[in-house]
């Protein structure tokens, strides 16, 4: 799938979102979700669906620097993405907040752990993925100039970044529970720690073995499968 079918989706999504207008009257405000297809949004993006939320998906080509456009940085002067704008119009504007308050305004849903602990236990996994596995292995493997200011270094930040990856997902593996989740069930904390597997699956980090069975386990979610379709990624349901 391509840019413009994305796209195309986009639009779709806003249609239906338009009819949600209707029926709850003008005033009604709806979330802005910005994203970027196959990014670290991929996780936010299937906690939106399993929610079976309405919302605006607004796509932000981080290639193109849609990211340090002056309307983009009004909403989150951080450049970065995710981006969830709440109903009430407050940005969120990073994966863990986002997550966390998904979590805690559906507690039905049960994506929110039951207990304090358990919550710590997801906060502690959400924070390794992103700020360890993302923030340390990923980012030198993908921007691997921001970590050096000679062009002759990259290779060797990129292998440092794959080392480090290696390393975090080894800790993980050792976290995880016999139901191959973060917790005893389905979490926040699963779509986080899936969209770096979903990375290392595509660049061929090898994944520990109870990784690669979280991994497998979240390919056959229907929403996931929904949201990688959506995303340009059928690719990765095969196999």
């Amino acid at each position: 799938m391509g840019l413009l079918e994305y796209q195309r989706i986009i639009r779709i999504k806003q249609a239906y979102t338009v009819k949600y207008r209707l029926v709850q009257g003008e005033s009604a405000m709806l979330m802005k979700f910005y994203m970027t297809p196959g990014s670290c949004s991929t996780g936010i993006h299937i906690l939106l669906e399993e929610l079976g939320l309405v919302f605006e998906a607004y796509l932000v080509n981080l290639l193109a620097g849609d990211q340090y456009k002056p309307d983009y940085l009004a909403i989150n002067p951080r450049a970065t993405i995710p981006t969830l704008v709440r109903e009430d119009g407050i940005p969120l504007c990073d994966f863990i907040s986002i997550a966390w308050w998904l979590g805690r305004t559906h507690p039905k849903s049960g994506l929110m752990p039951a207990t304090i602990n358990d919550e710590a236990r997801a906060l502690e996994m959400m924070n390794h993925v992103i700020h360890g596995v993302h923030g340390q292995g990923f980012a030198r493997i993908f921007t691997s100039e921001k970590f050096t200011l000679d062009d002759g270094d990259q290779q060797a930040v990129q292998a440092q970044g794959r080392e480090m990856a290696c390393k975090d997902f080894a800790i993980i593996n050792n976290k995880l529970s016999e139901h191959l989740f973060v917790l005893d069930q389905f979490s926040i904390a699963d779509c986080a720690l899936f969209y770096v597997e979903f990375w290392a699956d595509r660049i061929d980090i090898p994944l520990p073995e109870n990784c690669a069975a979280h991994y497998r386990k979240m390919l056959k979610r229907p929403i996931v499968r929904q949201v990688l379709q959506e995303e340009g990624y059928a690719s990765a349901l095969r196999g």
